[in-house]
């Protein structure tokens, strides 16, 4: 489907087109472009900048919250920008260290539960 207020004379997919991110806190924004054409990161590159931009800055782009994955025996942890890879995470972890892993989602409210993926160990 094509977008009818886009330049006829831009080649698709061309950088010009690319996804804006903004964060609040930074009082920045910026185009994926570098993402999409120096990383190659394609549909991730979103992902790609959320998780750069919390890795220097400490801190997530403005509607960005990750999923996080922390093992409740040893400092392993990761997190995502997906329910599914941080729910594969956990649960890889629990299989190959008999650890049980607590998942949650950063916005979730206080008063929900985290889901705890629990290792097959007996």
């Amino acid at each position: 489907m094509s977008d009818p207020d886009r330049d006829p004379g831009l080649p698709p997919g061309d950088p010009e087109d690319a996804p804006l991110v903004t964060c609040s806190r930074c009082d920045r924004e910026w185009d994926l472009e570098y993402e999409l054409e120096e990383l190659h990161a394609g549909n991730r590159a979103l992902e790609q900048f959320a998780l750069d931009h919390q890795r220097h800055t400490g801190h997530y782009p403005d509607d960005t919250s990750p999923w996080l994955a922390t093992c409740r025996h040893c400092p392993a942890g990761e997190a995502f920008l997906a329910e599914r890879p941080a729910r594969r995470w956990a649960q890889t972890h629990a299989r190959h260290t008999h650890h049980d892993v607590t998942l949650e989602h950063a916005s979730t409210d206080e008063d929900e539960e985290d889901a705890v993926i629990e290792s097959d160990a007996e």
